[in-house]
């Protein structure tokens, strides 16, 4: 597939140029309260709700339903009745937002579009940073306009692993005790704090190794797309392919996953 192959907006234009469109204008409403983050609801522990949040989404599905109103929708804040059969946006209108709520410079602007549940293009940007991360079904992933394929890793003793702990208690404890055990047997551990640029940064070359374990469609409908483009895989912890609906998963390159699963896997079941 190319971009010649996604739907055409009611505009004519294509959904790649809608989609950098949603993008753009994300990017002008975060940045410009950037500095003045208002929370305005708690969801549970640690996960906060900005105007900034609602702000983006409600823009964001404007554009949608102008340049697809025969599209469906499914956005973070209002996702409890979207179906995801036919075609359909996947929006996280900011991905990231305790790192936003309290001033920590890194997190983004996710969509995808998705067919039957299978993401065919996915777009991740950093607002501040201005780094776009795309990837086209069959089409390949580019960041910033540059072709991107994951370097290789074929251990998880040449990576350098990301890891994200999510808003459940037990889920998190877990990781945590998952990085114990692999530990010291890596190059360096992060938490990015956005599972969008958990993602996206595999194709930047941030970071070689990508760990979630509480994900919603939102936060991985792009990833799954872009680390596929860029020659990786996604996994479930089982080792099969991540699905949309997937709640944990590694992501990285192929022989790199399979081994962190196998590591994974020496830890007794609680």
């Amino acid at each position: 597939m190319s971009d010649a192959d996604l739907p055409r907006s009611a505009a004519g234009g294509d959904a790649l140029e809608t989609a950098r469109l949603c993008a753009r204008v994300a990017r002008d409403i975060i940045r410009s309260a950037t500095s003045h983050a208002d929370v305005t609801a708690v969801k549970g522990r640690g996960n906060v709700v900005t105007a900034t949040d609602l702000a983006v989404e409600r823009a964001v599905m404007t554009i949608l339903r102008e340049h697809f109103p025969e599209h469906a929708i499914l956005s973070e804040e209002t996702a409890s009745a979207t179906p995801t059969d036919g075609w359909t946006w996947v929006i996280d209108p900011l991905d990231g937002t305790k790192n936003f709520s309290r001033g920590i410079a890194h997190f983004a602007f996710t969509l995808a579009l998705c067919v039957d549940g299978e993401p065919v293009l996915g777009l991740t940007t950093h607002p501040l940073l201005g780094l776009e991360v795309v990837a086209i079904a069959g089409g390949g992933c580019t960041v910033d306009g540059h072709r991107a394929v994951l370097r290789p890793c074929p251990t998880v003793a040449d990576a350098v692993v990301a890891m994200d702990l999510g808003y459940n208690a037990d889920r998190a404890r877990r990781q945590i005790e998952l990085a114990a055990h692999l530990w010291p047997g890596m190059q360096s551990l992060r938490i990015p704090g956005s599972a969008a640029l958990g993602f996206a940064g595999l194709a930047a070359g941030w970071w070689d190794l990508y760990l979630h374990s509480d994900l919603q469609p939102w936060d991985l409908a792009a990833g799954l797309l872009i680390v596929r483009e860029a020659g990786g895989v996604v996994l479930a912890r089982d080792g099969t392919p991540a699905a949309l609906a997937s709640r944990a998963v590694i992501a990285g390159t192929g022989t790199a996953v399979r081994d962190a699963l196998a590591r994974a896997g020496e830890l007794p079941v609680t």
